[in-house]
């Protein structure tokens, strides 16, 4: 099946229109067309190659939201016409001990991550959701509550996820205390999750700036990093702090925030950190641990959560071809809180 999607071609080139053959349908395989796809800051670094390992031409989008068009012999759980959504794998081994415990992301064979990975069979480089269609294995397509807005779903499937994990991981409930450092895509539905889950969550940031934004997201508490009177009276208080920045910053100053045992949990920053003094670690007995995405399992339950709650993302709608202006303003951090391509709206 022929489809257009938007590619870059190299790591300084713009986006742009790209027409490429999807995989011919297998047995187990469902097409989507897609409808929604969601714009993540990995997309902006993976287009600019900034990990080193982006592979060209790369039609980037793993918050996918869409209707299934075809359906391979095989497939039991989708029917043409269901409304569905992918997020940021396409296919594991199904075979280790990871995937049989429902967490595909840590397959011991490697995921096929949705974009920019090689095909399991046939090694082709996957081709993410900035396109009219994508074909995934049955296994990694998961449901849409009927409750829940399509055009906004589409962020949950990273966004929401990433940050829904830990959450569970670390069992967050009714009496936890959570903080959540940085305020874009990921902090604010960290925020919204971790609310709805009964914690009491502060917001952490360095300037005063986003104190009634995270109150509007129902917030309890917002305390500024800079001011270190703050965070002296603020000591021992975390089971659990969820840092979201995405780039390279120094997290030792929220280790005497947690309390014995406490974890701080990065889901933003990929790369080499900033110097570690391990004093306060020690002193508490505190972690500090990473977490990526969620199984498949996980995701359709993170999804099924906010489906009851009704939680969305904030999101801003723009055309496929406003992509480039989008990157620019999501390096500047200027969206509130995520980009999402309406491909419907879209003329490509």
């Amino acid at each position: 099946m022929q489809t257009t999607g938007y590619a870059a071609q190299s790591a300084d080139s713009p986006l742009k229109p790209y027409s490429y053959d999807c995989r011919s349908l297998r047995d187990e395989d469902v097409a989507i067309e897609i409808l929604y796809s969601g714009v993540c800051h990995s997309d902006l670094h993976t287009a600019r190659n900034d990990w080193g390992w982006t592979v060209y031409p790369t039609v980037p989008g793993h918050e996918i939201v869409g209707r299934v068009i075809e359906v391979g012999s095989k497939v039991s759980k989708y029917k043409v016409g269901d409304h569905v959504a992918v997020g940021c794998m396409v296919d594991s081994c199904q075979e280790c001990q990871h995937c049989h415990s429902g967490e595909e992301q840590f397959c011991e064979e490697g995921m096929t991550q949705t974009y920019n990975s090689p095909d399991r069979i046939t090694q082709e480089i996957t081709k993410g959701g900035y396109a009219k269609h994508v074909v995934v294995r049955e296994e990694f397509v998961l449901e849409v509550p009927a409750s829940l807005d399509l055009a906004k779903v589409a962020p949950l499937l990273c966004a929401g996820i990433t940050t829904y994990s830990p959450l569970r991981t670390w069992d967050v409930g009714p009496g936890s205390k959570v903080g959540v450092v940085g305020m874009g895509g990921l902090g604010h539905m960290a925020v919204k999750l971790a609310v709805a889950m009964g914690a009491h969550v502060t917001v952490l940031s360095r300037s005063e700036g986003k104190r009634q934004d995270a109150m509007d997201l129902n917030a309890d508490a917002f305390l500024i990093s800079s001011d270190s009177d703050a965070m002296a009276q603020a000591a021992n208080h975390f089971d659990l702090i969820i840092d979201t920045v995405p780039v390279k910053h120094d997290v030792t100053p929220y280790f005497p925030l947690l309390k014995v045992d406490g974890t701080i949990a990065l889901v933003g920053q990929v790369g080499p950190m900033a110097e570690l003094n391990s004093v306060p670690m020690l002193l508490g007995r505190r972690r500090l641990a990473g977490s990526i995405i969620g199984g498949i399992k996980e995701t359709q339950e993170m999804l099924d959560f906010c489906g009851r709650f009704n939680i969305l993302p904030e999101v801003e709608m723009i055309k496929m071809e406003q992509i480039n202006e989008a990157f620019e303003r999501l390096e500047k951090a200027d969206v509130h809180y995520r980009f999402v391509i309406d491909m419907q709206a879209s003329n490509f």
